[in-house]
């Protein structure tokens, strides 16, 4: 599996004119490893590929990396990258330009003696379709957050706060086989519940409220992300209005999404709805992004988004409304893209949910 990224990722190299690729953060270099550690490095040419890093890693890599060569380094890695770039005979290195802060990329320029150039995305455009195993591994992700929201509706209760529900949360995926949270999860209620990424607080849930939950789990290095709005007690008319205009929102992107359609299409299907209720200006974010080993990924589902899915994307469906003052909603699914159609990967139900 690992060999076939390399080649990939070589012929890519080649329609470049790079010969050499610096991997420095987890994601990337991950992919293309199969480590499952941090703080290492990794240099592929066109006819090598060594991984790089320091004693506290050098067994774990010797275990896990099986397509490259395992080095160890015991200077500072700026000084080994222009050794080891040198007697590779490298002209060209690309760099990951978003990883990179400016003064690493100084620090790393300054003992190279080939050109030193941005990568421009081209390891994670190989990771814009996934494989059978990395969907796999996504749908293990959902599937425990599924089961925690199941959960969830059993312990949430008024009089809780935010905090004591984004606690029980996360203990509850990690318990079920989660690594880690993939982000912190939005606990937001009452009119917090506006705030797209409201963090959980010390507010108590109250009768009457809307309640976002926005989580996801990583499992074996993958992320889920999924979205639900319940109601603590019973909802006002206008609060069951706006629901059903998100859900219908939501609904309606899903027979859309499929291989060949451009991402901004599938947007404006769903920013139509919203609109058409005259809350336009409430939905101010995208329909949605991709996901895999980064909770956000490629490609994007927004008003700009211009590419085109292709079968083995996974995307969220992710519709909201919020109106400072009064509260919003979001309904979020994880969603892979199929050749004529998709599957929504998140099971959990979409009514509206009282408690």
């Amino acid at each position: 599996m690992y060999k076939s990224r390399i080649d990939k990722l070589r012929d890519a190299m080649k329609s470049k004119n790079i010969d050499g690729v610096l991997l420095v953060g987890d994601p990337n270099r991950n992919y293309m490893s199969g480590f499952t550690g941090d703080e290492s490095f990794s240099i592929i040419t066109l006819n090598r590929a060594i991984f790089i890093t320091d004693s506290r890693f050098t067994e774990q890599a010797r275990q896990q990396v099986k397509d490259y060569e395992v080095v160890q380094y015991n200077t500072t890695f700026s000084e080994f990258l222009g050794k080891m770039a040198e007697e590779l005979g490298i002209k060209t290195l690309a760099f990951e330009e978003d990883v990179l802060t400016f003064s690493t990329y100084s620090e790393y320029k300054k003992s190279l003696k080939c050109d030193f150039v941005p990568l421009n995305g081209i390891v994670e455009e190989l990771r814009l379709i996934k494989d059978e195993t990395e969907i796999e591994k996504i749908k293990k992700a959902a599937n425990i957050a599924d089961k925690a929201f199941e959960h969830m509706l059993t312990f949430i209760k008024k009089g809780m706060t935010e905090r004591e529900v984004g606690l029980e949360l996360e203990f509850t995926m990690k318990k079920m086989g989660a690594k880690d949270l993939s982000f912190p999860s939005i606990v937001a209620s009452g009119e917090r519940s506006c705030l797209p990424h409201g963090q959980a607080t010390n507010k108590v849930l109250e009768e009457g409220d809307f309640l976002t939950l926005d989580f996801g789990c990583i499992y074996e290095d993958y992320c889920s992300d999924m979205t639900r709005t319940i109601v603590i007690g019973k909802p006002s008319d206008k609060m069951k209005e706006i629901y059903d205009i998100v859900l219908k929102a939501n609904e309606a992107a899903i027979p859309v999404i499929k291989s060949g359609i451009i991402c901004k299409a599938i947007d404006k299907v769903s920013r139509d709805i919203i609109s058409s209720y005259g809350y336009g200006d409430n939905f101010g974010h995208g329909l949605g992004h991709g996901v895999g080993r980064e909770i956000h990924e490629e490609p994007r589902l927004s008003p700009r988004g211009d590419v085109v899915l292709r079968e083995g994307m996974i995307v969220t469906d992710e519709p909201g409304i919020y109106i400072p003052g009064f509260g919003g909603v979001r309904i979020e699914d994880l969603i892979l893209v199929k050749k004529d159609s998709c599957e929504v990967i998140s099971k959990s139900p979409k009514n509206l949910i009282c408690i």
